[in-house]
């Protein structure tokens, strides 16, 4: 049974594209910095925090399943990245091949986990209990006394 997000194997994939494009961004073109590369880096590793935030929101399946749509369009956004990366000639062939058959995996995990969201909410047991309600005095119960005068 899964109990860390750092377990699941879409967040060691998606952290290993991660770093894989963090590794290919260090050499691309000093005046991309603010535009493409912040941009690529920033979107691939939202994909991991979007993937950790929904694992502990998996008490809330709409919860979990929106975080995960989030982590599913933060892949998008990286492929697409990827696209402009490749156009200008900034990554090889292969190198853009392998990282968008990557995202390519990471974000058909991320499908399956929203198509079987039950899977991963429940049981019930996972769940947090709630909470005892004990309901406060009355404060005509107990009122408040004034200080008294020194």
């Amino acid at each position: 049974m899964i109990k860390r997000f750092r377990e699941l194997r879409v967040y060691r994939d998606a952290f290993r594209a991660a770093q894989a494009i963090y590794e290919a961004s260090q050499s691309w073109p000093r005046e991309e910095r603010y535009a493409l590369t912040d941009q690529i880096r920033r979107s691939s590793r939202s994909v991991n925090a979007n993937i950790a935030e929904a694992w502990r929101k998996r008490r809330y399946p709409k919860h979990f399943v929106s975080k995960l749509t989030d982590a599913d369009a933060e892949a998008a956004e990286t492929r697409a990245w990827l696209d402009f990366a490749r156009g200008h000639d900034y990554i090889t062939q292969s190198a853009y091949a392998d990282l968008d058959d990557q995202y390519d995996k990471i974000q058909g995990s991320l499908v399956k986990m929203m198509r079987s969201s039950d899977k991963w909410c429940g049981p019930a047991s996972l769940r947090e209990p709630a909470a005892p309600y004990t309901p406060e005095e009355s404060p005509q119960e107990h009122p408040v006394k004034p200080p008294e005068d020194p």
